[in-house]
């Protein structure tokens, strides 16, 4: 919980919002992990007037970037947290 906590601070920082999230997860094949006995957590930033709610849902992306620019935003913060 901690590492969630620390996510969302990061999160708030890097894309400017303290709007809201969505926060959830799977697990198990049916519910869309791929990774058999594998838990992960989805936190997506949410703005007043976004246009979806997840980037899945409709093709619609809430972040008008791609998953390596996101990717190289968040690594140097969460790279300060295993220091």
């Amino acid at each position: 919980m901690d590492t969630l906590r620390q996510s969302f601070a990061i999160l708030r920082k890097v894309y400017e919002t303290s709007q809201g999230f969505n926060m959830g997860l799977n697990h198990g094949a049916v519910a869309g992990a791929g990774i058999p006995d594998h838990l992960h957590w989805h936190i997506v930033p949410r703005w007043s007037g976004d246009t979806n709610f997840f980037p899945l849902l409709a093709e619609t992306k809430v972040l008008p970037e791609s998953l390596e620019q996101s990717f190289n935003k968040l690594k140097p913060h969460f790279e300060e947290l295993n220091t």
